[in-house]
């Protein structure tokens, strides 16, 4: 579907760094649809120190010209009062609604106040159970959900928006360049600086063991030891530390462990560069190892294979990394899908039972994996 008539088109899309990311594909079938029109969105101020605004992601990547700006959650009547007359001002012809499922009212609700907005199409709202939950577009509580649900093989969030705004077209989330985050030269010449020539000289290791979530924290002694096992895994390579200022120490600390395992040039990048800097970087990189994070998302959407530790605090595969050929370890608890950002009862048990052994074997057999394309590609130009 291609609309040349619209000029003005809203994207309703809430979260940070790791949000943004997976509704890459979906912004990019916006962007197709809706060639010639200027696409802002809207979009939360930061909730926390370490989740970048919207902006930091996409800003240079020509999918979003503008944005408006809210407090999640503000019951202010001022306040939505002045965003209603701001876009009202700007009369968006079509929304685009791709914000997380927070149950069907409230994607009722939504659409009430675009349509008080002036928008005279809203595309994309989960106004049904189907279009809510990550079953493939099977209703909740039937028996192919329920199928779903035992076996674990449930639909990623970048899927669920792209079932959502399917009238659009097909996302291609199988396809690479559906989810660039079109970086620029400078960025990626920003980041070959912060890297240096000696880290760099061989595709480096990149690690970001930092999460704004206590839920999410696998442990920093934890990191420490697989680094010590991992670095002699990739000889000769270098170590990428990514993350937000204040996880520049716990980053370092886990480094002593790759210093100790004999692994080579140590480059602590937490603070030092942008986002979209941060994604140049990673895609650098051999592999990425991370929590379920925000710079593990940045790893996949430039195509570097990822190892990516994850708490059962959300459902299987919901927010597992786009791309083949990843690492994955979710241990699912009895009480998995809580939705928890502390866990105290339960003592973080879906982590704490995740050995570090387990995590290395997936390390392994990623690097073997990327060491046989590493050789492949080598023979190919032999013979070429």
């Amino acid at each position: 579907m291609v609309d040349e008539g619209i000029r003005r088109v809203l994207i309703y899309r809430l979260g940070s760094l790791g949000d943004m990311a997976v509704a890459v594909p979906a912004l990019r079938l916006v962007a197709r649809a809706f060639p010639e029109a200027e696409r802002r969105m809207l979009t939360n101020v930061p909730v926390h120190a370490k989740a970048p605004a919207a902006a930091a992601v996409l800003e240079g990547s020509g999918l979003v010209q503008g944005y408006f700006r809210y407090a999640v959650g503000t019951r202010n009547a001022w306040e939505l009062g002045r965003l209603a007359l701001q876009l009202r001002l700007w009369r968006p012809q079509v929304v685009v609604y791709l914000a997380a499922a927070r149950g069907v009212s409230v994607a009722e609700r939504d659409v009430r106040f675009f349509r008080l907005c002036g928008a005279r199409r809203v595309i994309g709202a989960p106004l049904t159970p189907a279009l809510q939950a990550n079953f493939y577009g099977e209703e909740p509580g039937s028996a192919g959900a329920q199928a779903r649900l035992f076996t674990g093989e449930l639909e990623t969030e970048a899927a669920r928006l792209a079932r959502c705004v399917a009238e659009l077209g097909d996302a291609a989330l199988d396809q690479p360049a559906s989810w660039s985050l079109g970086l620029t030269a400078a960025e990626r010449e920003r980041a070959a600086a912060a890297i240096g020539s000696a880290a760099g000289a061989m595709p480096p290791v990149a690690v970001s063991v930092g999460t704004k979530v206590q839920a999410k924290d696998w442990g920093r002694e934890n990191w420490r030891e697989l680094l010590r096992r991992t670095a002699p895994l990739a000889p000769g390579r270098g170590l990428l530390l990514l993350g937000a200022p204040e996880e520049a120490e716990a980053s370092a600390f886990a480094a002593e462990g790759w210093r100790a395992g004999g692994g080579g040039p140590v480059v602590n990048l937490c603070g030092r560069l942008s986002p979209r800097e941060s994604a140049a970087a990673l895609e650098q990189a051999c592999v990425f190892l991370g929590h379920d994070s925000g710079p593990m998302h940045l790893a996949a959407s430039v195509g570097t294979p990822v190892v990516a530790i994850f708490a059962a605090r959300n459902i299987p595969r919901q927010w597992f990394p786009a791309g083949a050929g990843n690492g994955v370890v979710y241990h699912r608890v009895e009480c998995w899908g809580c939705g928890l950002e502390t866990c105290l009862e339960q003592g973080k048990k879906c982590l704490v039972s995740i050995e570090v052994g387990e995590v290395l074997d997936a390390v392994r057999r990623v690097l073997d994996r990327v060491q046989a394309g590493y050789r492949e590609q080598a023979g190919a130009r032999i013979e070429g």
